[in-house]
């Protein structure tokens, strides 16, 4: 027997969603990303930038700059989104409800990543 769940679960239809533990993987990894890119982006910007705004936009402006700032805003936002989720997911239960803030959870994440890619790309430019 390896079917643990209840009769009444079984004749539901409830049972594992099957994507726990690759939220908690991306959780973990996104995290540990983030252990290791923001001191590294915070250490660049302060060396280039120098407390100086056009230093600063300079070193964004800079290939290695933009790629560091756009692998950090991307772990972080994602983390971000992954962190809410969980917190909605556990603690709204109206369905409704908890739908539309996982979709306005994911559209802020996206926006503001988009954001970022944009500032990026046109400071870059």
């Amino acid at each position: 027997m390896t079917d643990y769940r209840t009769p009444l679960s079984k004749v539901r239809g409830l049972g594992s969603a099957r994507s726990g533990v690759g939220h908690f993987i991306a959780q973990r990894v996104t995290a540990i990303a983030l252990v290791v890119l923001v001191p590294v982006f915070l250490f660049q910007l302060a060396r280039h930038g120098g407390g100086d705004y056009e230093a600063a936009r300079a070193w964004v402006g800079s290939v290695p700059g933009a790629i560091v700032t756009l692998l950090t805003m991307t772990a972080a936002f994602y983390h971000m989104r992954l962190g809410l989720q969980v917190v909605i997911e556990d603690y709204i239960h109206k369905s409704g409800t908890k739908a539309a803030l996982l979709i306005v959870n994911t559209l802020i994440a996206a926006g503001l990543w988009i954001a970022v890619v944009y500032s990026v790309l046109r400071i870059a430019s």
